[in-house]
């Protein structure tokens, strides 16, 4: 299975990519990554390989061009602009689907990348099919965002990470959108433990597995944990 270089066109702005697609896909996800990080992420790298091997497609790119990463990292300006992050991830979903519009797309956002993945599914609803948010901050996506998103959503949350927790909860009463609320027991918020990540992907997977159905989702978060 080869991954093919590509560059993502979004808006005025030429981002590189990583697109992968097995034979006979039964979708592609997106993904958005955190702050300070790129497409080349360890932890989404990971998770994408376990998507593919359950017959997805991939494509993982950088949100920000070479510039504003440069910038970014001596000032944090873009890391938390979630406008901004938003857009791109949307211009990335339109690109996308013009190219495979017979194929279902599903976002995978991380951190300040989850945020801008609930603002995509609310800005995109007739092209997103699932969102997954790892340690994701869906808070940041707004009240507005989290009210239209209707593709089903599953957060997933380090048990140790106790904030991001606090905030996937009250996020999760805001959305319409069938979700599920999964706390990885003994985790903290970069899934580092053994195991930890392996749960995070085999999740993801299952989730996006029937994208135009959410698998088993529930309002609450006790049905969704999962041992560490």
């Amino acid at each position: 299975m080869l991954s093919t270089p590509v560059a993502v066109t979004s808006g005025e702005v030429s981002l590189a990519g990583d697109l992968t697609v097995p034979d006979a896909a039964t979708g592609v996800v997106l993904f958005a990554h955190g702050s300070g990080s790129s497409r080349q992420s360890p932890r989404n790298q990971a998770v994408a390989a376990t998507l593919r091997e359950a017959g997805l497609g991939t494509l993982l790119f950088d949100l920000l061009t070479p510039d504003e990463e440069a910038e970014d990292a001596v000032t944090g300006i873009h890391r938390f602009d979630i406008a901004l992050l938003g857009r791109r991830l949307t211009g990335a979903v339109d690109w996308l689907a013009a190219r495979a519009s017979d194929v279902p797309l599903g976002l995978f956002g991380a951190s300040t990348g989850a945020a801008a993945a609930l603002v995509t599914g609310a800005e995109r609803p007739e092209l997103v099919r699932a969102v997954v948010s790892r340690g994701g901050r869906p808070d940041l996506a707004g009240d507005q965002a989290l009210e239209q998103v209707r593709a089903p959503v599953l957060l997933l949350v380090g048990g140790r990470d106790e904030v991001v927790l606090q905030l996937n909860r009250e996020a999760q009463a805001k959305l319409r959108a069938p979700s599920r609320l999964q706390v990885i027991e003994g985790a903290t918020h970069l899934f580092e433990e053994p195991g930890a990540l392996d749960q995070v992907a085999v999740a993801a997977a299952r989730w996006f597995s029937d994208m135009g159905r959410a698998p088993d989702t529930d309002r609450g978060d006790d049905e969704g944990r999962a041992q560490q």
